[in-house]
């Protein structure tokens, strides 16, 4: 099964000049707890910012969300997969760097849409073999047990 099969294709993006009460009423209104960021230049997704990263920008930032732009806070890390890949591919990047989603972008580097562990397990084969038989719960739960563990924190950090 490809990503093409089972990602979100309508998603809302921000760019790093969006306060971060902006991109929270994005992901409200979209049921979503990313958004990717766009280069106002060229329209190409430079990385995501998640629910995650807007609490700990408000609470470490010690200003109100509607100071505090995008750009400030989001990673700026990259984690992006192809309409085209398998589907365990994109378990492959979510395992590797403990993510949950990923931007699906082209080769061009534009936004195609987004993969979720949501669309992957809604999708996923049930106990009756329907839907995704290639994809079991055991790739699924796999790919959960890595992308929770905790990352490993440095005593220098």
């Amino acid at each position: 099964m490809k990503v093409k099969d089972v990602m979100t294709r309508d998603v809302q993006v921000c760019m790093p000049e969006t306060n971060l009460a902006a991109a929270a009423m994005i992901m409200w209104e979209n049921d979503c707890g990313c958004v990717p960021v766009m280069n106002p230049d060229d329209c190409k997704v430079i990385g995501v910012i998640t629910d995650r990263d807007i609490c700990i920008g408000v609470a470490t930032k010690d200003r109100k969300a509607s100071e505090i732009t995008v750009g400030e806070v989001f990673s700026g890390n990259l984690y992006a997969c192809n309409a085209h890949d398998d589907v365990r591919d994109a378990l492959k990047i979510m395992r590797a760097e403990k993510v949950r989603r990923l931007p699906v972008i082209s080769a061009n580097g534009t936004l195609e849409g987004i993969v979720s562990m949501n669309d992957i397990v809604l999708h996923a084969d049930d106990a009756r073999g329907r839907k995704m038989p290639e994809l079991s719960y055991e790739d699924i739960v796999g790919t959960m047990k890595e992308i929770c563990d905790h990352r490993r924190i440095s005593a220098a950090a």
